[in-house]
């Protein structure tokens, strides 16, 4: 008999759809030991955000076929574990969206109106109207970072309130921005501009603490800030100061660095315009539902071998075929992430080159794995296998795949993407050598052998006579540690590039002192 597992509380519409193709089992609040010696009795398992499905317990679900999370994060699953053993992972990336929206906009008229305020005098019998003098929305400039299905729908409802929108999404195509009638700026501009800014952003190592004290001091002192997205991506000492001493106006926050809010954390000390929720912006009702229902759904189809429409992992291939193209796909990933690093801006398209064997594998899952790494370095986990293509055709960016099976550069085969947009083309070739080790063998053309690492510098300079010496002092200078050199040239006396593999992220401020180098025109760190 088919069996389900459900390990969290889920709602009851959920468990009826589930009821519909297996037997269902609720068994609540295990421990990993526990899961671990009951899960290879189950076909399917539904979980929400308390279950943590390991390596271990996908290790043991012997007969496992799907993990559904009810929701839309997979944090507590092990994703690639999952995918290598064959196990589709799904969850419902739109269930909630209504529901965050809707607790932005809420936050906003909450600042805007004292409502907290207000109500705590009213329970202490006060009648303080005047002191509750609040603010309207009505004409005031929405300013929208991050323009997904969150802050698209956020877009909307407040043009329907009269408020004029602009946003900050480098993913997003010019042409979509235009159809919402949203006008696209950078975030420095945007912050400046705004009298209320909301942010719908994943915490990424570039969105962590982005919004910081020097980008707070920025705004207008009347201007509020609205987090309901993720903990972490704005500095919460800053924020909490930054009210206190009237730099802004206040502050509507749902989401925290650390979960739950600590009891010493500044925020809980600061008195006037900061509002704090726990979390609550999925916590409704529908929202509930809905997850439950979609998540419900797609382990029924799968388990009547019907596709799943919310995969996070690749969907369709098998563990061996999986274990096959594992290396293959990695470097598509990996040239992918570093090459949307080095291009800077809205890439608008992107060339995928499969060169000798790589031109002989199935290229739908090396395209994917190339869109994922370079959208991923401004999205986060919020971009999978599956949603990559669709995506990269949201903002606009178009895909062209060449093969040629006849080329022998590299006993393997190569992969190479270029990518086009507002700041040029760059182009990153990779190949797999022996032992599925992964090699960079060349950046816009110039040849290089380097292995990617964690953190890496590249440059672009002239080749002449103390540039290499002068960096590497610089780097010493700033006990910036360096693992490994590389430098290419095409000629003599032209120009040349370098790449450093490095202990170490590239400080900011040093970047500066590392561009303003005579001969370096251009450098930029990575991290893969």
């Amino acid at each position: 008999m088919t069996k389900v597992l459900v390990s969290d509380p889920i709602d009851q519409a959920g468990i009826d759809i589930l009821g519909q193709v297996a037997q269902v089992d609720q068994r609540t609040g295990l421990s990993e030991e526990e899961l671990i010696g009951i899960i290879s009795e189950y076909d399917g398992l539904m979980i929400r955000s308390g279950t943590q499905v390991t390596a271990a317990v996908i290790a043991a679900a012997s007969r496992l076929k799907i993990i559904g999370r009810a929701g839309v994060g997979v944090d507590n699953v092990d994703v690639p574990a999952a995918t290598q053993r064959g196990v589709l992972v799904v969850n419902s990336p739109e269930g909630n969206t209504i529901a965050a929206a809707e607790h932005a906009l809420a936050m906003m008229l909450t600042l805007s109106r004292h409502i907290p305020q207000a109500h705590g005098g009213m329970r202490a019998g006060k009648w303080d109207r005047k002191k509750y003098v609040g603010n309207e929305l009505y004409k005031k400039t929405l300013g929208v970072v991050g323009l997904g299905k969150i802050g698209s729908h956020v877009a909307r409802v407040a043009q329907a309130m009269g408020m004029e929108v602009i946003a900050y999404d480098p993913f997003i195509a010019a042409d979509r921005a235009q159809r919402m009638q949203v006008k696209l700026l950078e975030l420095d501009e945007l912050f400046r501009t705004a009298d209320y800014v909301t942010l719908h952003i994943p915490r990424t190592k570039d969105t962590e603490n982005l919004v910081n004290a020097e980008l707070l001091r920025t705004m207008k002192p009347t201007a509020r800030i609205v987090n309901c997205a993720r903990g972490g991506v704005v500095d919460e000492a800053a924020i909490a100061e930054a009210i206190n001493n009237g730099v802004i106006a206040g502050a509507g926050l749902d989401v925290y660095a650390s979960e739950p809010l600590a009891e010493d954390s500044p925020l809980r000390a600061v008195e006037r315009g900061l509002v704090l929720t726990p979390h609550l912006g999925a916590s409704t009702e529908e929202a509930q539902e809905n997850v439950a229902i979609d998540v419900a759904e797609q382990i029924r189809d799968v388990l009547l071998g019907l596709p799943a429409r919310s995969a996070v992992n690749i969907p369709g291939l098998s563990a061996e075929i999986m274990e096959r193209l594992k290396p293959h796909l990695q470097l598509a990933e990996t040239v992918g992430l570093l090459v949307s690093q080095l291009a800077g801006g809205h890439v608008k398209e992107m060339e995928l080159r499969l060169q000798g064997e790589f031109a002989s594998h199935p290229s739908q899952p090396l395209v994917i794995a190339a869109l994922k790494g370079l959208l991923s370095a401004g999205l986060g986990d919020s971009i999978n296998f599956v949603n990559a293509s669709l995506e990269a055709k949201a903002r606009g960016i178009q895909v062209l795949e060449v093969k040629d099976e006849s080329s022998r550069d590299f006993a393997g085969g190569s992969l190479q993407i270029t990518t086009r947009g507002d700041q040029g083309s760059r182009s990153v070739t990779g190949a797999v050598f022996a032992d599925g080790d992964l090699r960079i063998t060349s950046i816009d053309a110039f040849p290089v052998n380097v292995t990617p690492s964690s953190h890496m510098l590249f440059t672009r300079h002239r080749d002449m006579p103390g540039i290499i010496g002068h960096l590497g002092s610089l780097l010493g200078e700033h006990n910036v540690n360096i693992a490994s050199m590389q430098v290419g040239r095409k000629i003599v006396r032209g120009d040349a590039v370098m790449v450093l593999s490095i202990d170490d992220p590239i400080p900011a401020d040093l970047l500066q002192t590392i561009t303003a180098i005579d001969g370096i025109q251009e450098a930029h760190p990575v991290t893969l």
